[in-house]
């Protein structure tokens, strides 16, 4: 949860909000396990001292692209910082060697073209922006350094964005292993494309957010 933080009067917390998740707020008063908050809409609440979270008042106005970077790692914190870089257009974030994505919920042909499969290939995780090619370049590297098999896992609710990572970590490593080779005049990043709805089909299921089933 981060480094242990004692609460005081006057200290900058983050409380549960029940429209906004959390809230911040500054502590007005501490009596016995409970605190008296002020938030920052101008309403008065009291929590257990035990349900409330240090702000962090010198975190970096755009967030931080890595969140092992930030000075409480508890929910609000990290909430907040993809909140913070998500309203910046930066959907990728990492925490450590995991990629965070959140689906932007529009095309950004920007962020997946040549150019930029280019630029991570041999980059080192961490060198560049947090995105989804450098993890992709990350294992496939590993495989062919070790000669080991190697996978990727992409995890999420529906709606996620996970079929559409699924293609771009395909589409990348089609880049990396063979891009320019034909058979049957297709090239193997269009060969490995085109199974993405054999393997959907084999995945896919209509939920209450997302009907993509096959």
């Amino acid at each position: 949860m981060g480094t242990p933080v004692n609460i005081i009067v006057g200290s900058h917390v983050w409380v549960e909000d029940p429209d906004v998740a959390w809230i911040d707020g500054q502590v007005l008063k501490i009596t016995g396990n409970d605190a008296e908050i002020e938030k920052t809409n101008g309403k008065k609440v009291t929590a257990n001292l035990s349900k409330i979270y240090p702000k962090d008042m010198e975190a970096p106005a755009g967030g931080v692209d890595d969140m092992t970077k930030l000075s409480y790692l508890h929910e609000p914190g990290v909430l907040q910082n993809l909140k913070t870089r998500y309203e910046l257009n930066e959907i990728y974030t990492y925490t450590g060697n995991i990629l965070i994505a959140i689906n932007p919920f529009q095309r950004l042909p920007h962020l997946y073209d040549g150019h930029m499969m280019q630029q991570y290939k041999g980059a080192p995780l961490g060198e560049l922006s947090p995105h989804v090619f450098a993890v992709a370049d990350v294992a496939y590297r590993a495989m062919i350094n070790e000669g080991k098999s190697n996978s990727i896992l992409v995890s999420g609710e529906s709606g996620a964005g996970k079929t559409e990572t699924t293609k771009m970590l395909m589409r990348y490593l089609a880049f990396l292993g063979g891009r320019a080779a034909k058979t049957e005049g297709r090239t193997v990043e269009q060969q490995v494309l085109e199974s993405n709805p054999v393997l959907e089909a084999f995945g896919n299921a209509k939920t209450v957010r997302n009907n993509n089933s096959r």
